[in-house]
């Protein structure tokens, strides 16, 4: 029960990178956060810069699909 509380609550909280690009690819999001954590640690931390990119360009799509301008929310 604490197990799926806390996988809910962090991919609630996450900025949905791994599971928008698990939907376009159609690989399961958790595969994707593997790929993320291992790699990770491999190359010391730089896949996390990509992570990091993916999630702000996604989210700078969202806001300007909606017409809000960014800056002042």
């Amino acid at each position: 029960m604490l197990r799926n509380w806390l996988k809910d609550m962090v991919e609630r909280r996450a900025f949905g990178v791994c599971r928008h690009l698990g939907e376009r690819m159609q690989i399961a999001p958790a595969e994707i956060r593997k790929y993320f954590i291992y790699t990770s640690f491999i190359a010391m931390g730089s896949p996390l810069i990509v992570y990091l990119f993916c999630a702000f360009w996604f989210n700078l799509r969202k806001s300007l699909r909606r017409g809000r301008n960014i800056l002042y929310e």
